[in-house]
């Protein structure tokens, strides 16, 4: 079958979002089946290994320049056109994605989309609450345009299932054991951060408002007023607007900038907890990259990290936004206890689950179903096929 795939973005690695498309394009071409990519955001640097990736017309966002937003131009139509997709796969609600899904319904196609970020949940950060009620209007028109709509877990299930939203069906995410993993724990990176004989506490994100970066900022001030400037060490990879502000009011952290590949798996497991307090992520890759490299998680009560930590059982949860609560449970960690190597140990046998060939498997064989079903059977398909995405996931999980 031949796949048409929008993504707001496809530079590698650039997010977990994108990290789970790639995941997704190289288990269809794995099985035989063609796929093109549609994205305003492309790196001409990346090496697609003969996929065809086209870039959208697009203008980079005014507060973030890295991400960008397309236009679907008669270009775009063209190369579909000339791609003849069998179904149409959307990542990004937005205004492409929008007419991808046209695309789509005009020709009869089965259209698939994957709810991969909580867009309505960040207005909040940027006084914006006003408009999360008729984003949630769109959002729920455009998903009920689809045959099928992917959520990453069950709590995310139930949120969309509140905003009547329907054929939801769960596609989980997987994780690199050969790349996130114990073994590339590296003393001498730890030397490089001053780290030696102190506890490690690492966060990995955009460093934005969204990412609840102010709960990390605290922490850190309690650890440093409370005494353990000598004992602690944090830890944070990644980049974005709030950088410059963040390196001011923590001079004793490390900020190693945007890591990918190896020397991201390094800095996981080079570390020795992993803190992060978003109530914005659906699923959070990086607590499931963290635990796979050894790290047991101190995470939000709420969102997508939360859903990690109950299934996988290696990590603590804290109220969301109380620095308190946040504080005691890191503080609880900072020693490798015998319940530090309980949580630990439990994450690792959790990640050993998590293959992306096992993952990705059940939406290539939706895919199929829905291809080769008849033009009237794609809902009763999806029906069937959502059930049984949703025991696969409690075995997997």
């Amino acid at each position: 079958m031949k796949i048409a795939l929008y993504s707001g973005t496809y530079v590698k690695d650039k997010d977990g979002a994108v990290k789970s498309i790639s995941q997704l394009v190289s288990s269809f071409r794995h099985n035989g089946h063609q796929v093109t990519v549609w994205s305003p955001d492309v790196s001409p640097l990346d090496n697609h290994n003969g996929l065809t990736v086209h870039t959208v017309p697009a203008l980079p966002l005014p507060q973030y320049p890295d991400y960008k937003l397309g236009f679907f131009s008669s270009e775009t139509k063209r190369q579909l056109d000339a791609f003849a997709p069998d179904i149409v796969h959307i990542s990004t609600p937005d205004f492409v994605g929008r007419k991808f899904l046209l695309y789509a319904k005009e020709r009869s196609l089965p259209l698939a989309s994957a709810f991969h970020t909580d867009f309505p949940s960040y207005l909040k950060y940027y006084k914006l609450k006003f408009a999360e009620r008729p984003f949630w209007k769109y959002l729920t028109w455009f998903y009920n345009c689809c045959d099928v709509v992917f959520a990453p877990n069950e709590s995310v299930r139930r949120k969309l299932e509140e905003e009547n939203i329907r054929n939801i069906a769960i596609w989980s995410r997987g994780v690199d054991k050969e790349l996130f993993d114990p073994s590339h724990r590296s003393e001498q990176l730890r030397v490089k951060w001053n780290a030696t004989g102190r506890t490690v506490f690492v966060f990995a994100g955009r460093f934005v408002l969204y990412k609840d970066i102010e709960v990390v900022i605290k922490v850190y001030d309690r650890f440093i007023e409370a005494g353990y400037a000598d004992s602690v060490r944090f830890v944070l990879v990644g980049s974005g607007p709030k950088e410059a502000e963040m390196k001011l009011r923590m001079p004793e952290a490390v900020f190693p900038g945007y890591l990918t590949g190896v020397e991201l798996s390094e800095a996981y497991a080079s570390g020795d907890v992993f803190l992060f307090p978003s109530i914005t992520e659906a699923f959070c890759n990086v607590a499931l990259e963290a635990i796979a490299s050894g790290l047991p998680l101190v995470v939000s009560d709420k969102g997508g990290c939360r859903d990690i930590v109950e299934r996988s059982g290696a990590g603590l949860l804290a109220r969301s936004g109380d620095v308190d609560d946040f504080f005691s449970k890191c503080l609880e960690l900072s020693g490798k206890s015998l319940h530090y190597q309980e949580l630990q140990a439990r994450g690792l046998a959790f990640a050993e689950t998590k293959s992306w060939s096992s993952i990705n498997s059940v939406v290539v064989d939706l895919y199929k179903e829905m291809v080769n079903g008849a033009a009237g059977s794609i809902a009763c398909c999806t029906a069937l096929s959502a059930e049984r995405f949703v025991n696969n996931a409690d075995i997997t999980s």
